[in-house]
């Protein structure tokens, strides 16, 4: 099953996007409807919220007068925070309800409004953002909702800003122009990642990747990305996981580097790298069959010291090297301290980007990288395997300790 969470602030156009979605097959599930079920008449909820606030906010009939309680609310934050208390584990009840009823193949979309202020990134395999300008937004209020600029500005003031909630996303919507151009972004995306990318989770499969290497110069936004996968794989298995981090070309700023994002894992032994694989896998990032060790560096010559296991991403659209370590392995230590290594030392890292350009020139036409892989191995032998182990000296670098999942032990 692909989970996707959707948001995007007041009046972006989510509706319009949830309403496509659906209309391509998606399962729906709508947080705003949701909350009005919530809190219907006889409902538990309602009476929560009637003991908060008073019999007031109920209308003739005895239901929610959401105008007269948004009143109350909107200007005032711990109001608000006191509503979204009662309503929000209610709600979160009933979607899971919903979504334990979808097919296992299923891609289920939750509509929600305040997904990022109420912290439910990790939660999802990707989170869409319908995206427009405030000063559209807020004309679209005025003009199609009826509501004063006081008031449509108390509303936007009262979710996260913008840029908070773009950092959040795996995917931007723009929806500045028009329901012809966003739907047409909509159906893209169904196409090209959300139908392949449900389908590779259901088989297990890591997404296809194609073609030889190409590297591209630093993207600083690698490390926003990162961060979002690695709050997921923390979530993805919480008693296993000692510490994910991001390593890699990519995580070394000025380098240039393939468009994959490797990450590590650090667990306490591949036992508890086989039992979480499963809920890896769930989460996004099946094992990449057949990958069980690194190549050794000099002075660790051992095969079986290097042992690991590697996932990869089923998602078309960000593709990512999940190395799953035993802490205190010289792959994890090496991982770790190459990347900081590169980080430290300028010369360094132009010369492992000199020697990247090399190869991936001399593979630039294969069908696949695993021949620019296998070139740089005697680089990584004879130069950076030494380099990083006398910049480690010389520096006093200690690669970080963690505590044991559930246990509080330390392990290095």
């Amino acid at each position: 099953m692909l989970k996707i969470g959707l948001t995007g602030g007041i009046a972006s156009g989510k509706s319009m996007v949830a309403a496509r979605l659906k209309e391509l097959g998606a399962v729906p599930v709508d947080a705003d409807a949701i909350a009005r079920d919530v809190v219907a008449p006889g409902t538990p909820g309602l009476a929560a919220v009637v003991r908060a606030f008073g019999a007031d906010i109920l209308d003739a009939d005895g239901r929610l007068d959401r105008p007269r309680l948004g009143a109350v609310v909107f200007g005032d934050p711990e109001r608000r925070a006191e509503l979204n208390g009662i309503v929000h584990p209610l709600v979160r009840r009933q979607a899971a309800a919903v979504i334990a009823a979808a097919p296992a193949d299923a891609v289920v979309v939750q509509d929600i409004p305040l997904l990022v202020e109420t912290g439910q990134q990790s939660s999802f395999h990707l989170v869409v953002v319908v995206d427009a300008a405030a000063e559209v937004r807020l004309q679209r209020m005025v003009k199609h909702r009826n509501m004063t600029e006081e008031e449509a500005r108390s509303r936007m003031a009262a979710q996260a800003a913008r840029d908070v909630r773009l950092a959040a996303a795996d995917v931007v919507l723009d929806n500045s122009g028009t329901p012809e151009d966003l739907r047409g972004e909509v159906d893209r995306l169904w196409q090209d990642r959300l139908v392949p990318y449900a389908m590779n989770i259901s088989n297990a499969t890591v997404a296809a990747r194609n073609g030889g290497p190409v590297l591209a110069p630093h993207d600083p936004d690698w490390r926003r990305q990162a961060s979002l996968l690695m709050d997921r794989l923390r979530a993805a298995a919480p008693d296993e996981v000692l510490a994910v981090e991001h390593i890699g070309s990519t995580a070394v700023p000025g380098l240039d580097a393939k468009d994959v994002i490797d990450l590590q894992m650090a667990v306490t032994d591949l036992e508890a790298a086989d039992r979480m694989a499963p809920l890896l896998g769930a989460a996004g990032f099946p094992a990449w069959p057949g990958i069980l060790l690194d190549s050794p560096i000099a002075g660790r010559p051992d095969p079986a010291a290097w042992s690991k296991r590697l996932h990869g991403n089923a998602d078309p659209g960000r593709p990512v090297n999940l190395h799953v370590r035993v802490a205190g392995s010289p792959g994890w230590r090496f991982a770790l301290g190459f990347r900081d290594w590169l980080t430290a030392d300028p010369a360094a890292r132009d010369a492992y980007a000199a020697e990247k350009r090399r190869v991936a020139a001399l593979h630039a036409s294969d069908s696949s990288t695993s021949g620019y892989a296998q070139e740089k191995e005697a680089w990584f032998m004879e130069t950076a395997g030494p380099g990083m182990e006398r910049w480690a000296a010389s520096s006093g670098w200690q690669p970080p300790s963690y505590a044991s999942a559930g246990s509080g032990r330390l392990d290095t």
